[in-house]
């Protein structure tokens, strides 16, 4: 701890205080030049911090008025694929992961168009459930070409996620994604511990190697607890 950035004390300390219900939703946190004198560090280094957060989504800054706490639902880039395990870290929150299925299975016709297989040839197919400090945040049921990723079965994806490990094997060149609201399902509600139906956010995902495709992917987040942003920066025209 004594070797860790100055601005990575801040970040602990300003994550350290959402977590604990200090600071609540849409409350102001303190300003650079405030964090710059409490932990007596340069007015870049409360920058760094507190852009950083913004970045991640656990903080929202408002021109003039300040840095606030963002809405306390998770937050996931439209724009890029993230490792949710690293998001749920970014926010300094506990990841775990529960595996539902791990198989071989042989592919119907939805699946194999989406993976560019013949219908019935086998495929692999997972099912886990992200959690982040031990609630249910997402289910992602993954479809994925056996040619491009050999090992998949016999991978622990409780210590490693299927994006980190399909990154290693099969370097991600194009992804392509649609998103939509829909109701659950007997599967997703039991998956996502849902006892009362509610809208969920889902993300039908397919992703390619220089090789080929190699996953077919549907995320499903409940709608309470994870929303999408983005944030585009636009070039001038020159006149």
């Amino acid at each position: 701890m004594a070797n860790e950035p100055k601005f990575a004390l801040i970040k602990k300390h300003i994550t350290d205080q959402i977590s604990a219900g200090i600071w609540k939703e849409d409350q102001r946190v303190p300003s650079e030049n405030e964090l710059a004198e409490q932990f007596s560090v340069s007015r870049m280094t409360a920058r760094r911090a507190l852009s950083e957060l913004t970045d991640n989504g656990v903080l929202t800054r408002s021109q003039g008025l300040g840095t606030f706490v963002a809405s306390l639902k998770s937050q996931s880039s439209m724009l890029e694929i993230k490792n949710i395990a690293d998001e749920v870290k970014e926010r300094n929150g506990e990841y775990s992961a529960e595996i539902i299925a791990l198989e071989e299975i042989a592919a119907m016709a939805p699946i194999a168009i989406a993976l560019g297989v013949d219908i019935d040839s086998k495929v692999y197919r997972s099912v886990i459930i992200h959690h982040e400090n031990g609630l249910a945040l997402q289910a992602e049921e993954r479809f994925v070409a056996p040619a491009l990723a050999p090992d998949y079965l016999v991978q622990d994806f409780t210590q490693i996620t299927p994006h980190e490990y399909l990154s290693a094997v099969a370097p991600l060149t194009e992804a392509k994604h649609t998103i939509e609201a829909i109701m659950p399902n007997q599967d997703v509600c039991q998956w996502l511990g849902l006892y009362n139906e509610e809208p969920c956010l889902q993300m039908i995902r397919r992703t390619w190697s220089a090789n080929g495709i190699v996953s077919f992917t549907r995320l499903i987040s409940p709608g309470s607890k994870y929303r999408l942003g983005g944030h585009l920066t636009f070039k001038k025209r020159v006149r």
